[in-house]
């Protein structure tokens, strides 16, 4: 069996100091949604109740679908990165970056900088830059493939995009992988299902993954930023149904909007051909209390129903 933990979303805090300098953006717009709701919707002592009890259970390997910080400053990102390494090496934590990461004009570049040993290949070598995604990793039976859909947008977007160029490269890896045998994970912050969020939220390039997945294959895309459960369903390969598994923001506090904090444990076994994948997410139940079993679902079995 082959565990995968899947968490997204930390938006760590609370936000550094500001400059008027650092305002005069679109951060201001952000500045303002921080005061308003994010702060107070926010708790941080789930993400540490969260991050202990994903190290406790002991998963194979770590999934993180962006972001994780709030405005894409400097002090943020560095604070991100002390983060990452306390929670584990790049080796056992593949991430790829979220809209809050790539907030503002080169921040991704930042973030590919400081955070790029959680965003490198197998193999790769050098300086990990926005034009190094989409990358394999092989852990054991699973191969992650992990895609950047985070751009800066104009105020009051966060918009994904999935490009032409990284359509290619990663029909090129899911095909790889697919001859090899291996269970196939697309890691990827923006829900690639239409209508799982509003229209200046979505990711530009819907079609042109779900037509990639069809005529390639993967077996499991998961995915961040709606803040909510969900798991959504497209087309493989002959018709085959795969699994597009969302989570709520590892930060959420009770009695908000969104539903509070929880991961995905993603429990995979079997063969190609007879895959079997249980979901189990965890979280508090309750406001200040311990990390449980919220639910439990197969995702893929030989002899259930698919949920």
């Amino acid at each position: 069996m082959f565990r995968l933990a899947h968490f997204s979303d930390v938006h760590l805090g609370p936000l550094p100091d500001l400059t008027y300098r650092e305002l005069a953006s679109k951060r201001i717009t952000g500045y303002i949604n921080w005061r308003q709701r994010r702060r107070v919707s926010l708790d941080n002592g789930i993400i540490d109740r969260i991050s202990e009890d994903i190290l406790e259970a002991g998963p194979d390997h770590i999934a993180l679908t962006g972001d994780l910080v709030n405005l894409a400053l400097d002090k943020e990102i560095e604070m991100a990165r002390l983060w990452l390494e306390a929670l584990g090496s790049p080796h056992d934590i593949s991430l790829v970056p979220g809209n809050h990461d790539a907030y503002v004009p080169r921040a991704l570049d930042k973030i590919c900088k400081a955070w790029g040993n959680y965003m490198a290949g197998d193999g790769a070598t050098g300086q990990v830059t926005r034009d190094r995604f989409p990358y394999l990793r092989v852990r054991g039976p699973i191969a992650l493939i992990g895609i950047s859909s985070a751009r800066a947008t104009a105020p009051f977007l966060a918009s994904g995009y999935f490009t032409k160029k990284q359509e290619a490269r990663t029909a090129r890896l899911l095909q790889q992988a697919g001859e090899q045998g291996l269970f196939r994970v697309i890691l990827i912050h923006h829900p690639p299902v239409r209508g799982a969020t509003g229209p200046h939220k979505r990711l530009i390039g819907i079609g042109r993954f779900q037509d990639m997945v069809r005529q390639h294959g993967a077996e499991l895309v998961l995915h961040g930023h709606t803040h909510l459960a969900s798991v959504h369903r497209i087309d493989g390969v002959g018709g085959a149904s795969v699994p597009v598994v969302g989570v709520a923001a590892a930060g959420q506090a009770h009695g908000g909007a969104k539903p509070p904090a929880h991961y995905n444990l993603l429990e995979i076994v079997g063969v190609p051909g007879a895959w079997q994948v249980q979901l189990r997410r965890r979280g508090p139940a309750k406001t200040g209390g311990p990390v449980v079993e919220l639910s439990r679902q197969w995702l893929v079995s030989t002899d259930r129903t698919p949920a």
